[in-house]
């Protein structure tokens, strides 16, 4: 049996925070109902059409879930979304504008006095309060905002992260948040409200650099794709034009590198490298000693070196080798997904097997489940007619 059978989430939800906080519950076996307007939906459902001609972000986040479109302005679709949540929902999602939510009157306050068990998780870019409360927020302003940016980049240029980390973090806590919560009411049979900001979701995730800039210390320098403070750890190139990642984290490994890597022992004792401190300031000259060495090697060479004396290594995949890659293939980790553009790979989540039994259902097409979610309610046919007719659902 799935660990969430049984569950029932309702979420009013966009792009990728909430979508991916609930599209987990979903793997776990939550029922998951996503309210979107109708005739537009989710807007990440139109960020692009590269899958099929869906929206590649869609497709990722809200496999499993039901569709049902509802005009949450309109009284009656107000009226359907409030007996949904208050008859059948064990949590709310929502990642709407600031104060969008209580305005439907699904804050917490409303909607525990007539329900004490109910979830309610807010996602925000900012938080419940404080000064920046109602402040709109996309991923890229919280990079900035969290101070991933000043130390993403390179020397003369910080960079973003390719993925959206603001959102996926926010996601994450809301989902381990949420499974937290969903104990803790199996023993008290009480809810409880949630309250997770990007903000502070990715300034978790940016503690090391922060203690490492503790009490008016320097920052981490921005090292490109290098380790900041650790070195040799980053891209060298090869003697064929390829490139090659590799990574040391102790003495030891700096000693065997030095011997069986660089084919150059005296360097281990060099005082000059003594130390991963000492090695990082002196990264330009070490990097120089390094990148000579491998000018006469190819890639392969290399890697086999480095795996010979058990140096982390990796290669610099492109999203096309990540497709094939084989350590993914070997452990079967893809499976096809039905989307209404026919089936679609996925990855199984991780830790996950088919023994998990996850949830494997559906990228729903705008709506697909109105009409039967409305039914399950207790609405004719007629009446869902002239819903429609009325631009309720």
């Amino acid at each position: 049996m799935q660990p969430l059978a049984g569950i029932t989430v309702v979420t009013l939800e966009h792009a990728i925070a909430g979508p991916f906080a609930t599209r987990q519950l979903a793997d776990l076996g939550a029922r998951v109902i996503k309210i979107e307007r109708p005739g537009v939906g989710d807007f990440a459902r139109a960020y692009d059409e590269r899958v099929r001609g869906l929206a590649s972000h869609f497709v990722w986040t809200n496999r499993s879930k039901e569709s049902l479109s509802l005009d949450v302005k309109h009284p009656e679709a107000r009226e359907i979304l409030q007996r949904l949540v208050v008859d059948h929902a064990d949590v709310v999602v929502q990642n709407l504008a600031p104060g969008a939510a209580a305005r439907l009157g699904l804050s917490y306050a409303a909607l525990s006095a007539a329900k004490p068990s109910i979830i309610v998780c807010d996602i925000s870019g900012y938080g419940a309060d404080g000064p920046y409360r109602d402040k709109k927020a996309y991923d890229l302003l919280i990079q900035s905002e969290a101070g991933f940016l000043s130390v993403t980049g390179t020397e003369a240029d910080p960079v973003k992260a390719g993925c959206s980390i603001a959102d996926i973090a926010a996601g994450m806590y809301a989902y381990s948040n949420i499974l937290a919560a969903l104990l803790e009411r199996g023993r008290t049979g009480r809810g409880c409200h949630l309250d997770v900001s990007m903000l502070e979701s990715l300034v978790e995730w940016m503690s090391y650099p922060l203690y490492y800039a503790f009490d008016g210390a320097d920052p981490p320098p921005r090292s490109g794709a290098s380790h900041a403070t650790i070195y040799p750890y980053g891209p060298f190139p090869a003697g064929d034009g390829k490139t090659i990642m590799l990574g040391l984290q102790n003495e030891r490994e700096w000693s065997t590198f030095c011997e069986h890597v660089l084919m150059r022992p005296d360097l281990a004792s060099d005082p000059r490298y003594a130390s991963n401190s000492r090695r990082s300031a002196a990264r330009e000259e070490l990097r120089r000693i390094i990148v000579g060495v491998f000018s006469g090697l190819t890639a392969t060479e290399v890697l086999r070196r480095l795996d010979e004396a058990r140096i982390a290594n990796a290669q610099v995949n492109d999203m096309h080798d990540v497709w094939r890659h084989p350590q993914l293939a070997a452990r079967h980790r893809w499976r096809d997904v039905a989307s209404p553009s026919g089936p679609i790979p996925a990855l199984l989540p991780p830790g996950m097997d088919d023994a998990a039994n996850p949830q494997w259902g559906a990228v729903p097409a705008l709506g697909a489940h109105t009409d039967r979610i409305l039914a399950d309610l207790g609405y004719s046919t007629e009446r869902i007619a002239k819903l429609r007719a009325d631009g309720a659902i």
